[in-house]
C-alpha cells in the first residue's frame, strides 16, 4: 500500500483501496499426485510451494489434500494428534 509491504490485512478501506497485491510465480509440476501418500513422495517442486506457504504464512502445513477421496490425503503433522 503506497509503496509499502503490509504483514497484515488493512482495516481501512482506503488503504486497502490503495493496495496492489504482489504476485510470485513458482515452477509446476505435470506429474499425477493423486495417487501419492507420503509427502517425501511429492514431486520436488510441490514441497517447494509447500515449504513457500509455510515461510509466507508462518504456519506449518498440518493436511494436504491431492483429490475427493479420503485416502487423497496427506497428513504431515495431525491437528488432532494427542501430544
Amino acid at each position: 500500500c503506497n509503496g509499502r509491504m503490509l504483514d497484515d490485512f488493512p482495516a481501512d478501506l482506503e488503504d486497502l483501496a490503495a493496495c496492489e497485491p504482489v504476485y510470485e510465480e513458482m515452477p509446476g509440476w505435470s506429474e499425477d499426485i493423486s495417487k501419492i501418500t507420503r509427502a517425501d513422495d511429492l514431486p520436488e517442486n510441490a514441497r517447494r510451494y509447500l515449504a513457500r506457504m509455510e515461510e509466507l504464512t508462518g504456519v506449518a502445513v498440518a493436511v494436504v489434500s491431492l483429490g475427493p477421496q479420503r485416502d487423497s490425503t496427506i497428513v504431515f503433522n495431525s491437528p488432532f494428534a494427542d501430544d
